[in-house]
């Protein structure tokens, strides 16, 4: 924009346009950091750099109108590409100060974040360590160079749409995790159940049943189900018959069909059937993430 302005106000305008990117940006994205490398913060961190952002971003705005940042500043065409023919002033190297801040602040979070084992994988940290290091080689490039162009800005785009990118697969993959956490937990899952023969259903639950939204109700729904509850479910994943369940808890049809009402609305099935058929999901999911987890954690 500062290239195409056409006079001293037009080009201040670009100018306070560009800085709005460059000092905000290094904040998004050091959050976005934190947040991929598993890094606790507290909260009032992201309000407390955010003030700090306005603060800087103010002071480089302010040329044209406080001679803090710029102490004189002027309108020129150079080879047809119009700039600011700058005078620095006492304030200046305050965004000097800001930028390198938040690039240690960046590495140092990394390196600690891989310390304390944080990060999953030594790749990630690696990926994380990249996309910080490419903004630090343009912004040299930028100070060694006199291209009339805000390269950093664009660098950081890309790197955050890049870091985003990974902290969604993160997020999708601690998820995963926890739901194999909350398999690991529940009781019952003992050698006799895995080596009873299943038995085959009649029709396959569909895939809306078995999504990670469903796998989550029925998981927190095994942790408040009742004894005797506990007890006709882990009968049901025994493949025991509906005869048998009545005599050996000495009950009634009617008793049983009241506790599978209560079983089924806490875990989210309407069927006999389908919880079998979401407990054989998480079963294979829990196989499928351990499987996976021992190739990618090596």
């Amino acid at each position: 924009f500062l290239a195409m302005s056409t006079c001293l106000n037009m080009a201040l305008w670009a100018n306070r346009l560009a800085y709005l990117g460059s000092v905000f940006l290094p904040l998004a994205m050091l959050m976005i950091i934190l947040d991929v490398s598993g890094t606790k913060y507290p909260k009032w961190l992201h309000g407390a750099l955010g003030v700090l952002s306005i603060l800087v971003f103010l002071i480089a705005a302010s040329p044209g109108i406080l001679p803090i940042y710029y102490k004189e500043v002027s309108f020129a065409v150079v080879n047809g590409v119009s700039t600011l023919v700058k005078v620095y002033g006492s304030l200046h190297p305050l965004y000097l100060v800001y930028l390198l801040g938040y690039f240690a602040a960046m590495v140092t979070v990394i390196i600690r974040a891989q310390f304390k084992k944080t990060i999953d994988t030594t790749a990630r940290a690696v990926i994380l360590a990249i996309a910080v290091f490419v903004n630090i080689g343009v912004w040299f490039i930028e100070q060694m160079t006199s291209i009339e162009f805000e390269m950093l800005s664009i660098s950081y785009i890309i790197s955050e749409l890049f870091l985003l990118g990974i902290h969604l697969i993160m997020n999708e993959y601690q998820r995963m995790k926890k739901i194999v956490k909350q398999v690991e937990s529940v009781q019952g899952y003992s050698d006799a159940e895995t080596s009873t023969p299943d038995v085959m259903l009649e029709k396959p639950v569909v895939d809306e049943a078995a999504s990670p939204e469903r796998i989550e109700v029925f998981m927190m729904g095994l942790k408040t189900l009742t004894p005797t509850e506990r007890e006709i479910y882990d009968a049901y994943i025994a493949r025991v018959t509906t005869k048998e369940i009545m005599a050996n808890m000495n009950i009634k049809e009617t008793t049983l069909k009241y506790h599978n009402r209560n079983l089924y609305g806490k875990l989210g099935v309407s069927s006999r059937k389908e919880l079998l058929e979401i407990h054989k999901h998480i079963k294979s999911v829990q196989a499928a993430f351990e499987e996976a987890n021992n190739v990618t954690g090596k």
